[in-house]
């Protein structure tokens, strides 16, 4: 589908759910993908997915509908659908905290300590070392080794950012990783 006619479903989308679920256009602008079609006819559906949690919501006309099940697994809890009625404010401080974690996470001691190991898992880094295994991993592995270790740059870092599960302070580490890489790209000749 062209990316005009999925701007039109978008406008219709946001304009639905703010009426029907009191939820903020700039949270389902930024939240929700467009899947694509089911159906055919006056029946045809456009479902979009939140990028989350894959929680579903499919478009009929001008009417939303959430998809409160998919498969055995349900989805749209009360908290989710809390996530979606922020208000401007709510969405500009939660992007604010992100930023700051973000600032943060630049400058600390764990990321300036293990930055260019880490850059070295991405097949577009200059250094990337073929064979490893990818970033998410070897992040993961890191933090594992250095909380064995009980490393004071690690404890730091956790403690700052409220959090011990290493899948989430690997995520959070590898954040200004794609900084990075974007700024390479962004200086590289185009020919």
């Amino acid at each position: 589908m062209n990316p005009a006619k999925i701007n039109e479903l978008f406008n219709t989308l946001r304009a639905a759910c703010a009426r029907q679920f009191s939820f903020n256009p700039r949270r389902v602008t930024a939240g929700m993908r467009y899947v694509g079609t089911e159906g055919h006819g006056k029946d045809l559906l456009h479902v979009f997915r939140d990028a989350r949690s894959h929680s579903q919501i499919v478009l009929q006309s001008t009417f939303a509908t959430l998809r409160e099940k998919q498969g055995d697994k349900p989805h749209w809890t009360e908290a989710e659908k809390a996530h979606y009625r922020n208000t401007d404010a709510e969405i500009d401080a939660e992007l604010a905290a992100k930023q700051a974690e973000l600032d943060y996470t630049r400058q600390c001691a764990l990321y300036l300590d293990f930055r260019s190991e880490l850059l070295t898992h991405y097949k577009d880094w200059p250094g990337y070392v073929a064979g490893g295994s990818n970033p998410r991993e070897a992040a993961r592995a890191l933090i594992e080794t250095l909380a064995a270790a009980q490393d004071a740059r690690l404890a730091a870092f956790a403690e700052r950012m409220q959090s011990t599960d290493p899948e989430h302070l690997a995520h959070l580490l590898l954040a200004p990783c794609h900084l990075d890489l974007e700024a390479l790209k962004a200086a590289a000749p185009t020919t």
